[in-house]
């Protein structure tokens, strides 16, 4: 069945009425009609089955008719990731999101080859792949900042109690599976590095703080898309929810 992210509240009897985007792909592209039905959800109210109620080129109206599955999260993950070229970064966030990042934080590092990106389309995608994938929610895709500002609100306490996984290439870092092994349930954030690497000066900086755990890879050096769809796996596999 389809699958639609909405911005509507969603209960018995909801009328909604798509934006154009959407419309346009239930009634041109999927020939939907009157008294088809779609799943949709919100990230709030879990997903339900919707029935098409009127169908236009510009305009579909449905209404939700019966709770499918209550709304529920995966684990509370994030994905730091430096900015890389665009098609790359919008590998790592389609991936991100169907492995099941809470949320994409783009930053900048004195390495960073990109100084920008269209955090619109990025959402876009995420959106997209939370729709193929089944999950109940869609990662939120931030402003990109640099490095060094959002590790200082970290040390600030602005995290909580977050964790942040630090990909070091370096090579002298535990493997990921050991050095998350006993943190399941924990909120954590994984970083990834830009293309060129993090700088020595980056590099000794995270090894000092506190709240990180440097990991390794493997001994391979990964390019930044691969480096993070490897990371998250892997730490799924040891603390998030593939465990279940």
């Amino acid at each position: 069945m389809i699958r639609l992210h909405v911005p509507h509240d969603l209960s018995a009897g909801a009328a909604l009425e798509l934006d154009e985007g959407q419309s346009r792909y239930l009634a041109a592209v999927m020939r939907l009609s009157a008294g088809d039905a779609v799943a949709v959800f919100n990230g709030r109210d879990g997903e339900w089955r919707a029935v098409l109620e009127a169908v236009a080129k510009r305009v579909v109206r449905l209404r939700a008719e019966a709770l499918a599955r209550p709304q529920a999260f995966g684990p509370d993950l994030d994905l730091v990731v430096a900015l890389v070229k665009r098609a790359r970064l919008e590998t790592i966030v389609e991936k991100a999101a169907e492995l099941g990042a809470r949320r994409i934080r783009p930053v900048t590092t004195e390495r960073t080859n990109a100084d920008h990106t269209r955090v619109d389309r990025l959402q876009v995608i995420a959106t997209e792949a939370a729709e193929q994938t089944g999950r109940l929610d869609v990662p939120q895709v931030t402003e990109p900042v640099r490095l060094d500002r959002l590790l200082a609100g970290w040390a600030e306490g602005q995290e909580g109690g977050r964790r942040l996984l630090f990909c070091d290439e370096a090579g002298d870092a535990r493997p990921i599976l050991e050095a998350v092994a006993d943190s399941e349930g924990a909120p954590w954030a994984i970083l990834i590095g830009p293309e060129g690497g993090f700088s020595p000066r980056e590099r000794e900086a995270l090894r000092s703080l506190p709240f990180t755990t440097p990991a390794t890879l493997g001994p391979r050096i990964l390019r930044a898309d691969t480096a993070a769809i490897a990371a998250m796996a892997l730490w799924q596999a040891a603390a998030g929810d593939w465990r279940a």
